[in-house]
């Protein structure tokens, strides 16, 4: 019987990939443009995963483009769009663009000449389902902070005001959860809406603006957030997606904690250690006994934090709050996991190893700012 719970967000159906960036350049770039697309197109031939892209120019409005790009599935691309290989790869477009929108899309149904129409099925011959969401985006941002600063940092990060929840008419900024691990910093929202929307005005409001300046001499990164290009390095760099959502169908129970929970990956083995957690929360949301309500799965690179919300506390079930539940689920963590880099070393298998994971994965909650009742 496959597992119950709702998931609204997932990179792992294995589904293909359809990429969309809507561009408006500046009047007079398009030749330029056209020269840095050439170079980044030649470019992302050659990445792993990448099929095919298009680029397109409005008949109505010659300023606005289109660049549609279909991937085998969302893992390489993010592996690819969260690179520095990537970041420098765009850098000659920059210029050119007054404004960029991208968004991502699994393929779930295909229409194909001279065949009837059926329903698109991956390389495993499993049809992919569309997800029942909650009309909720989910994403995170994370950096780090010179060693000596984290006090510091964290007692501005956790003394600002909120900005205004609602931002228009169908956006509104849900939810705001900020976390410390050591000198690492994790920032996750949740948007009802557009939230490409809600994260520019939350960037536009002053006791925002007021606390990044204020955090700015205690950041490892250098960045002027005056400076477009040096703010859109930042941000790029900071993104850290969400890639797995998921909720139980059961009543969400009283006194729900939220924790976070940080795991580095072995070099190049972040992407599978995040499927191996989100595996196990979509095991653990039609498991009755299971204290983990939802959890949320973000990754770049080597870097995953599990942002959960469960009853109790962490240490009364650790299997659980670590997502380590079932036969050798352990040992697949230990052959992951980068242990050394939080403390913990030896055999997962054992009850003091796990208790002390725990105690190293679970981040310092700084803030957590709800505007739902």
């Amino acid at each position: 019987m496959a597992p119950s719970g709702r998931i609204s967000q997932s990179v792992f159906d294995g589904s293909r990939l359809r990429v969309i960036l809507l561009l408006d350049l500046y009047e007079g770039a398009q030749q330029q443009f056209l020269d840095a697309y050439e170079l980044m197109r030649q470019q992302v031939a050659s990445v792993p995963g990448h099929i095919s892209d298009q680029l397109c120019q409005s008949i109505e409005n010659p300023s606005q483009w289109l660049i549609t790009s279909e991937w085998e599935s969302a893992p390489p691309f993010l592996a690819w769009v969260n690179s520095e290989e990537h970041v420098e790869t765009v850098k000659p477009m920059h210029s050119c663009v007054r404004d960029t929108r991208s968004m991502r899309y699994s393929i779930l149904r295909e229409t194909n000449p001279g065949q009837p129409v059926s329903r698109t099925v991956t390389p495993a011959d499993v049809q992919v389902e569309a997800r029942v969401g909650d009309g909720v985006a989910r994403h995170a941002l994370t950096f780090t902070v010179k060693p000596g600063s984290e006090s510091k940092v964290a007692e501005l990060l956790a003394g600002y005001e909120s900005p205004r929840a609602q931002v228009d008419e169908t956006t509104r900024l849900r939810r705001t959860s900020l976390f410390m691990h050591g000198n690492r910093v994790v920032r996750a929202v949740e948007v009802e809406g557009d939230l490409l929307v809600a994260l520019r005005h939350v960037a536009r409001q002053p006791e925002v603006r007021a606390v990044e300046e204020a955090i700015n001499p205690y950041l490892e990164q250098d960045r002027d957030l005056t400076d477009p290009e040096s703010a859109r390095v930042f941000f790029t760099r900071a993104a850290l997606p969400a890639v797995h959502h998921v909720v139980s169908d059961r009543p969400a129970p009283a006194g729900l904690r939220r924790h976070a929970l940080y795991y580095p990956a072995k070099e190049g083995r972040g992407m599978e250690l995040a499927r191996l957690l989100a595996d196990q929360d979509r095991i653990a949301a039609g498991d009755p006994k299971s204290p983990v309500h939802s959890s949320t799965v973000f990754q770049r690179d080597d870097i995953v934090v599990r942002l959960i919300d469960v009853t109790g506390e962490l240490d009364l079930d650790p299997v659980a709050s670590l997502g380590l539940k079932g036969a050798r689920k352990a040992a697949e963590l230990e052959r992951l996991l980068d242990g050394a880099a939080i403390g913990v070393e030896g055999s997962l298998e054992t009850e003091r190893n796990v208790n002390r994971l725990l105690s190293h994965a679970d981040m310092l909650p700084v803030t957590d700012r709800s505007s739902v009742s």
